[in-house]
């Protein structure tokens, strides 16, 4: 396995303890909710070609997290992680085990228990996750599963899955501009037909810097390389369609992390002109919605934010100082 310095692994089962170490390049709050949502935690948790269909996420001290293995032949491995204590965006606790799809507990495979821990750095998040077993055979049990190779490679995802987050909001960045407003959409590998069509339709040329691919990530040898199925689809592309509003759009590959849903494809992006105003119609916009990410600093930069707002529609806020 290739070397990451980012990663570290280490194994003391004469104490029956296990600690794995990571650092991503991302604010906490950010790598929290990829490890307290359901929605995001099914783009990473397990190695390719496997995949993690949810069941059921119930994120509080007692609450229960059932979820499938799903393998390339769609063979189901279940699992379950009953949650304790639970300090947000600091810590949270869980005990693991293998199940049936109702959550009945296989007594035959030793359960283990997690402790996540989470710390700002100056750069992003150390996550650091403490597993202990009530006997050593239990983590020798795991380890023999493949637990070492296929955890780092659901890190790896995670990684790969903040790093396209940080590149398609990095595209937000106002630099001075004057404050606008936009509309965001999100396609499932169509956006390059689409805003071709657009194009067409409103006689206008593509602003910025043209059409950007996922393929035009850098490699980086600690993920896992952009699948040539992803390559050619688009990253960020910015569209002037009438007046002087502006479409902006990117795919959402589910090789890249993503999970794109019908009806929640679409954002009306306010980029206003001071960190007072974006806060204020924030707040504004929240009575009686939902916030689906807090405005916060957010380490590409911007002051950032989303919202569904209690008619439904999706709202994201950008700000750069």
């Amino acid at each position: 396995m290739a070397s990451n310095p980012a990663l570290q692994f280490d194994k003391d089962l004469a104490n029956k303890t296990m600690t794995i170490t990571r650092h991503f390049d991302a604010e906490v709050a950010l790598v929290w909710l990829t490890w307290t949502e359901p929605e995001l935690l099914d783009q990473w948790w397990a190695p390719k070609p496997w995949r993690t269909e949810t069941k059921s996420l119930d994120f509080r001290e007692g609450g229960q997290w059932l979820y499938a293995m799903v393998g390339p032949n769609n063979e189901r491995h279940w699992s379950a992680a009953v949650f304790g204590k639970i300090v947000s965006q600091k810590s949270f606790e869980a005990t693991d085990f293998f199940c049936d799809e109702t959550g009945t507990k296989n007594n035959e495979i030793p359960e283990t228990y997690w402790h996540n821990e989470f710390y700002p750095t100056a750069t992003g998040t150390r996550v650091v996750i403490t597993i202990t077993a009530a006997e050593e055979s239990g983590l020798r049990k795991m380890l023999e599963m493949g637990f070492e190779e296929g955890f780092t490679l659901a890190l790896g995802n995670l990684d790969q899955y903040l790093q396209a987050q940080f590149k398609i909001r990095k595209q937000l960045r106002t630099y001075g501009k004057p404050p606008r407003v936009s509309s965001y959409l999100n396609f499932p590998g169509t956006a390059e037909e689409a805003f071709t069509f657009y194009k067409s339709v409103f006689q206008t040329e593509f602003s910025g810097e043209g059409i950007k691919r996922f393929g035009d990530i850098p490699a980086d040898s600690s993920h896992p390389p952009v699948a040539d199925s992803v390559k050619k689809m688009v990253l960020h592309v910015e569209l002037p369609i009438t007046g002087g509003h502006l479409l902006m759009a990117t795919d959402s590959p589910k090789g890249m992390g993503f999970e794109l849903v019908q009806g929640t494809n679409m954002h009306i992006c306010v980029e206003p002109d001071s960190r007072e105003e974006t806060k204020r119609i924030f707040d504004a916009l929240a009575v009686g919605g939902n916030v689906t990410m807090p405005l916060q600093d957010m380490f590409f930069g911007a002051y950032f934010g989303t919202i569904t707002d209690r008619f439904g529609i999706n709202w994201m806020f950008n700000f750069m100082e």
